[in-house]
């Protein structure tokens, strides 16, 4: 195994050195810790960076331009398991530094030991857990930290982190039932779209000669079959470059303010989809601002943060319009009411948390009811689905077998 040298700091803040046999830099970092100490840097061989002497270290893991984790993605349920753990530590009465160890004793992903080393090390320096997450935006966004400075600030971090914890266990739920409902139709309509370019490609053109063998006119099924197995056989590359193409475009255009705007509203209003889009969106908004309503967030400022994590750049604008109508001293409801885009359900609920002066509780039950909603009718759409694949595939293949058959009867009515 190589050496690696090391710098690090003790509980006092005294600055010690040494050398020390690991696998890797993670594993080196590891291995100081348990000496008691905190690693501030961490170097192959026998001589460190420059950054040692002026004292201005990097913490493991840790590069000019932004952390990076040994390569290693921290997923979603890492973050959920993280945030679930630290709650029941803290409301055990672990201090902060303690929880951390434990954490880190536990942890099985690279990644995820690289960030909490360094974070335990920000927290060891005076930093409080809020300004260690504000590092990691990616794994850590705007609503989990706000949310957590909000509990630092009222001494209520314990209660703030089961919140937490909860929230992310809702969100992974619904991800999950979204991702579940649409699995099998996708799949079900791939294999068909499959099974059609087979025949097209492959089985049609085989049986073409045969046809025009006969000596007779072809009835109008057959040439139409015949047609469009000639095209998609002769140009499937021209169609599968237009098919990335326009793929691509739509992405580009997508990305832009105006496409942005364009289709979000056009998700809002579709014919189909749009209702559930509606619930979706208006789900997500009344569980954000309810989880940080109860964590102690100012409104204006839940409400900012709340629209960041919409997904829906209309729904997005619509709430940055009311917290305009809050901030002049009108309710939440009011300034929902005024905008003519939410759900009737978010209003009045709303407008009962207000009157009660349970907000945050109300947010959160109407985010459980349209929860309930969604999976609802993702059930339904589901159950459409399903049906209209199987009898467009099996229209699809009764047209192929009526126009094969079709020549046949004819010649024979003609022999006869």
């Amino acid at each position: 195994m190589p050496d690696f040298t090391y710098e690090a700091l003790d509980k006092a803040g005294s600055r010690s050195s040494g050398t020390i046999t690991a696998n890797d830099k993670t594993d080196a970092a590891l291995k100081v810790r348990a000496l008691g100490v905190f690693p501030t840097q961490i170097a192959s061989g026998s001589k460190l960076s420059s950054s040692s002497s002026n004292g201005q270290s990097k913490p493991v893991g840790e590069k000019s331009g932004g952390v990076k984790f040994g390569g290693k993605k921290i997923s979603r349920i890492q973050i959920l398991l993280f945030t679930r753990e630290m709650s029941d530590l803290l409301d055990a009465g672990l201090p902060m530094d303690r929880a951390f160890s434990v954490l880190l004793d536990q942890a099985e992903s690279e990644g995820l030991r690289t960030m909490l080393t360094t974070m335990q090390g920000d927290i060891r320096a005076g930093q409080p857990l809020s300004s260690a997450l504000v590092k990691y935006p990616k794994e850590f966004p705007p609503l989990y930290s706000n949310m957590v400075r909000a509990g630092e600030v009222s001494g209520q971090l314990s209660e703030v982190m089961t919140r937490l914890a909860d929230f992310l266990e809702k969100e992974q739920t619904r991800r999950s039932l979204i991702v579940a409902a649409l699995t099998y139709p996708a799949v079900l309509l791939g294999v068909a779209l499959l099974a059609i370019l087979f025949l097209l490609v492959f089985a049609i053109p085989s049986l073409t000669g045969v046809f025009k063998g006969l000596g007779a006119s072809l009835p109008l099924p057959t040439q139409i079959l015949i047609g469009v197995s000639g095209v998609v056989a002769k140009f499937w590359w021209l169609m599968l470059l237009t098919i990335a193409g326009s793929v691509y475009g739509f992405r580009k255009w997508t990305a832009t303010e105006k496409g942005k705007m364009s289709y979000d509203g056009f998700r809002l209003k579709a014919p189909l989809f749009g209702k559930l889009v509606q619930k979706i969106v208006s789900a997500r908004l009344v569980r954000t601002l309810g989880t940080l309503l109860g964590g102690g967030v100012p409104i204006l400022e839940a409400m900012d943060i709340s629209a960041s994590a919409l997904g829906n750049v209309v729904a997005a604008r619509a709430v940055i319009e009311a917290r305009g109508g809050v901030r002049q001293g009108e309710t939440l409801h009011e300034a929902m009411e005024r905008g003519g885009t939410f759900l009737p359900v978010v209003r009045h609920m709303t407008a009962v948390g207000e009157e009660t002066g349970r907000l945050p509780a109300m947010l959160l039950r109407t985010a459980d009811t349209l929860d309930f909603e969604v999976d609802n009718a993702m059930r339904k759409l589901t159950s459409l689905i399903e049906p209209l694949v199987v009898l467009f595939m099996g229209g699809f293949v009764g047209f192929v077998v009526m126009s094969i058959l079709l020549p046949i009867f004819q010649i024979n009515t003609l022999v006869k």
